[in-house]
């Protein structure tokens, strides 16, 4: 047992980890993070001037009101909804999928990505044209738990398909139970996974615009955008973007604690040797009726209703519109998918390798400019590029400095899980032979880390593609993305005009998602 256990951990590579940890962060990381966590951070300068623009003791009094104290706690209940159905939804079906000798076990773990491809404002139209009486937090927690829990699935598989399997094995040949052996000794070693993608599923929900306005449920987005459009007044509205800040805050503070006492996760492979599949026996038929029943809620449901709508509609929509449309919009999310995970390369890598306070600041950074909403975003940036950079302004860079503020910490995670799968002691010995700190980055670190950073990239060209508060307001004068085609035909009530942009959006958002799945 003493041989199996060591093997988990390799020494060299815990001792070359603990070394990586204590050196000082490189320039050539440190500098491009710092100008990531820059770029994050820019809409905070926005509320922050914005929120003091009438004084202190007006800001505070806005904090206070009662109406704030209310979004507060619709916000976070059903943060705190949505974070727990996508845990229970996404560790069960990784685990399933990974684990357990599942019938079609790919085809559920492909089932499991395909939610990605479906917005969370589409989704949210699906249900509540279907069920009216969804309407408020029912309809808004299951729209956000069928669109999120995917965030959770996706690390927890590729972390139960990394870690060393001698563990699992030693607890069994003691006398421990399959559902024993999960909970103490699997389930502790997909905890930092698990956290990270239940950071990522509760900065979506503090986000999400679209999906609580469909389905008229009053959180802190909803409630800013009213006041953006009730008033010129923006005070109000940024004093309450300070809030979700604040609240953001605290919760990846919480999740960096949670990550540093999780003593089971590795740095390295270990061993290569892949894991024995638990036979589910007669547990076979429920779990194909729990995968059954998620792939129908969170995909076959969505589309069937748009295919409803397609069907009432076919005749009427423009094809010269919806070609543009598509060609807008695959060309921003690329574009903004290469820039992002570029910059989230050097944080995710700062995250991994080193755990000074300037690379817990830096990733802290990233994720608070996360929460801003889309829609204060967008006017932040109008603000800065009116003021101080007027050739940006509704031009194609300062949309792509937008997509980066709004989706740094979903390419960081990729990269920061990515990067701790790949064995540190290998960057060392590249050091010992002379290697500069660029060589060993594009040499070792980003070669091993490939696969991962990879996923991330795909993972954030979905959510670009789906973005649309601040592509209403910063997209180039004249161009029209399927987002934002379909919210303007959605909020004329042409449903039926909606639906094509709608099924363009899912089946090109379905490719990458599809190879999502299937690496998992």
């Amino acid at each position: 047992m003493s041989t199996n256990t060591s093997r988990s951990v390799p020494a060299p590579a815990a001792a070359s980890h603990a070394a990586a940890g204590r050196r000082r962060p490189p320039l050539v990381l440190l500098l491009p993070a710092t100008a990531a966590a820059l770029i994050a951070l820019l809409p905070l300068g926005y509320l922050g001037a914005r929120s003091l623009e009438r004084g202190g003791d007006f800001a505070w009094d806005i904090v206070t009101e009662q109406r704030t104290l209310e979004l507060l706690g619709r916000s976070m209940g059903l943060t705190a909804i949505v974070v727990s159905a996508s845990l229970v939804l996404g560790i069960s079906l990784a685990w399933l999928t990974v684990r357990t000798d599942l019938p079609g076990r790919r085809v559920w773990a492909v089932l499991a990505t395909l939610p990605l491809a479906v917005p969370s404002y589409v989704a949210a139209f699906t249900w509540i044209s279907a069920v009216p009486s969804l309407a408020g937090l029912p309809g808004a927690a299951i729209t956000l738990t069928f669109a999120c829990f995917p965030y959770v699935f996706l690390p927890v598989a590729a972390t139960l398909r990394g870690i060393d399997p001698a563990q699992e094995e030693a607890a069994r040949s003691l006398g421990s139970g399959s559902l024993r052996t999960f909970v103490r000794v699997t389930l502790p070693q997909v905890k930092p996974a698990a956290g990270g993608g239940a950071i990522l599923v509760a900065l979506y929900v503090l986000s999400d615009f679209g999906s609580v306005s469909i389905t008229r449920y009053d959180t802190f987005t909803r409630a800013i955008h009213s006041s953006y459009q009730a008033s010129f007044d923006r005070t109000p509205a940024a004093v309450l973007g300070c809030v979700l800040v604040a609240m953001t805050v605290l919760l990846v503070t919480a999740e960096n604690r949670t990550r540093g006492r999780a003593g089971h996760a590795r740095t390295g492979r270990g061993s290569a040797r892949p894991p024995l599949r638990l036979r589910l026996g007669g547990w076979t038929g429920p779990a194909l009726a729990w995968c059954a029943a998620v792939a129908a809620a969170a995909v076959a449901f969505p589309l069937a209703t748009l295919g409803y709508w397609l069907t009432i509609g076919s005749s009427g929509f423009d094809g010269q519109k919806l070609w543009s449309a598509t060609v807008a919009t695959v060309t921003v999310a690329a574009v903004g998918a290469a820039v992002t995970t570029l910059l989230a390369l050097p944080v995710g890598v700062l995250s991994a390798r080193h755990r000074g306070r300037l690379a817990r600041l830096l990733e802290q950074s990233v994720y608070a400019g996360h929460a801003v909403p889309g829609i204060t975003v967008g006017l932040a940036l109008v603000f800065f590029s009116v003021r101080y950079a007027y050739p940006l302004y509704q031009e194609m860079p300062l949309l792509i400095v937008a997509y980066v503020v709004l989706f740094l910490p979903v390419a960081v995670a990729s990269a920061r899980a990515a990067v701790l799968q790949a064995p540190p002691v290998l960057e060392d010995v590249a050091r010992t032979l002379g290697r500069s700190p660029l060589q060993v980055l594009r040499e070792i670190t980003v070669p091993l880390a490939a696969p991962g950073i990879g996923a991330g990239a795909a993972l954030t060209f979905v959510v670009i593609m789906k973005e649309l508060p601040a592509t209403l307001l910063l997209r180039p004068t004249g161009t029209d993305t399927l987002a934002t085609r379909l919210w303007t035909e959605t909020g004329a009530g042409a449903f039926s005009g909606a639906a094509p942009y709608a099924a363009v959006i899912v089946l090109i958002a379905a490719v990458p998602s599809y190879l999502l799945g299937r690496r998992s």
